[in-house]
């Protein structure tokens, strides 16, 4: 009987599902359009590899080819490695792990935003540069999966994948730019069944390596996949205290998304598929000044929110090989609490050889009470000849009410040179709008 009761019981565990088990995810804005790996033959460790190479020309033609406001681009009119990951998935008996690697330009570019090594030492932002994203955890074979991971994660708040060969634009739209890359802390995925999954966090803060204060961030993430695979619901919350030195502040953030996939015939030599994506986040600060949605009196303080969203459509040809996306966004954030900093202006902190620090002499405000609004359109033509290579051109306009992107007197000096003497009379050149064209190299295998 117990001999019988064993082999029931390992045959119930081997039949349990798989996460979205069977459901189309390689359409999806924000998801591996693959649909295997070469690397499937291995047992207990999957490999995984990412390029991203750029060449960015904008019009504005700044002096220092310094690209602003930009958490996907560093330099124009050069051919940069954005990012080389390597790394992959490890299982054995439930046990489990990632890590992915990351080199190339977004390993300056993406640390500089996270302000919290500044409390304490370490360098954290070193110790963490060349990691994308790395945890362990264990899979617990219960409905469809429950995963229980510590370590750092990819956020997914705003709709992109960190990853460019998962998206259909390259340069994210606001929503996507100024929201949160990645995670530390602690997260439990539990996938109900084929179509849900719920997902609770527990972290340090608002993409932050270390925490500001003493209140941990907590959030989550609901999903719902539709079993013909032509529709992803999503929604992730986040509150926590996230301003330096300021406990009292909160922070709250909501992010939603729609994809649908509303036309299907792969093997056709016309259009093959067509989607469209719409996010909408909002959120708001409220504390120690500033006072959410509306604006308080002279203590409760001004407003302090972010509202934005994007709205994308991407049609697909020629057996899903060719495919053209369109759309934009639309963001204001009062407090410029979620801004990304001119790159090349100086950081309102205290240490200018910190590794996080935007380097300069000027810096761009955020203060209580600040305004900033912008929006964006881009469109894009995808060439696919494989599942693991994308060739893209895209065009991208942006536009802000305050000067913001880099004119054409750039903003690192009058040179051009960071280690220019500077001017006594010389200013960043900021300007409102910038448009560019971005050709880009994306592998994945």
């Amino acid at each position: 009987m117990l001999i019988q009761t064993a082999i029931s019981n390992f045959a119930n565990a081997q039949q349990k599902g798989e996460p979205f088990d069977g459901i189309d995810q390689t359409w999806q804005n924000g998801s591996d359009r693959r649909d295997s790996s070469v690397f499937k033959t291995m047992k207990y460790f999957a490999p995984s590899i990412l390029m991203d190479v750029n060449y960015t020309y904008s019009y504005n033609n700044p002096i220092d080819n310094t690209v602003v406001g930009s958490t996907a681009l560093s330099r124009n009119n050069e051919v940069q490695l954005s990012a080389l990951h390597f790394g992959g998935d490890f299982n054995y008996k439930g046990a489990r792990a990632r890590f992915m690697t990351q080199f190339g330009t977004r390993s300056i570019v993406v640390p500089r935003n996270d302000v919290s090594p500044y409390r304490g030492q370490y360098q954290l932002a070193n110790v963490y540069r060349y990691l994308s994203e790395a945890y362990t955890g264990y899979h617990f074979n219960k409905w469809h999966g429950i995963n229980i991971d510590a370590g750092m994660f990819m956020s997914y708040i705003g709709l992109n994948s960190y990853y460019q060969p998962e998206n259909w634009e390259y340069q994210a739209s606001f929503t996507s730019d100024n929201t949160p890359w990645f995670f530390n802390g602690v997260r439990i995925q539990i996938y109900l069944n084929k179509n849900w999954k719920i997902e609770p966090w527990i972290i340090n803060g608002w993409q932050s390596y270390g925490k500001f204060n003493s209140m941990p961030g907590v959030g989550g993430n609901i999903t719902y996949m539709s079993s013909n695979s032509n529709l992803k619901v999503l929604s992730n919350n986040y509150y926590g205290t996230d301003a330096g030195g300021m406990p009292e502040r909160k922070r709250f953030h909501s992010d939603n998304s729609l994809l649908v996939r509303y036309f299907n015939r792969p093997e056709s030599k016309g259009i093959s598929r067509m989607a469209f994506s719409l996010t909408a986040d909002i959120g708001y600060e409220k504390g120690a000044g500033v006072n959410g949605f509306k604006d308080g009196d002279s203590i409760q303080g001004p407003a302090q929110y972010f509202a934005s969203a994007m709205f994308y459509n991407r049609i697909w040809f020629v057996q899903n090989k060719v495919a053209w996306t369109f759309g934009g966004g639309i963001m204001t954030n009062p407090g410029r609490y979620l801004v990304l900093y001119p790159t090349g202006q100086a950081s309102p902190l205290p240490n200018p050889n910190n590794p996080t620090q935007t380097e300069g002499a000027f810096p761009f405000s955020a203060n209580i009470g600040d305004q900033f609004k912008g929006w964006d359109v881009s469109t894009n033509v995808d060439f696919m000849p494989n599942q693991s290579i994308t060739f893209r051109i895209e065009y991208v306009y942006r536009n802000s009410s305050v000067p913001y992107f880099a004119g054409a007197g750039g903003v690192t000096s009058q040179t051009g040179f960071s280690n220019t003497v500077l001017d006594p009379d010389w200013r960043p050149d900021l300007v409102k709008s910038e448009s560019r064209v971005i050709a880009a190299i994306l592998f994945r295998l």
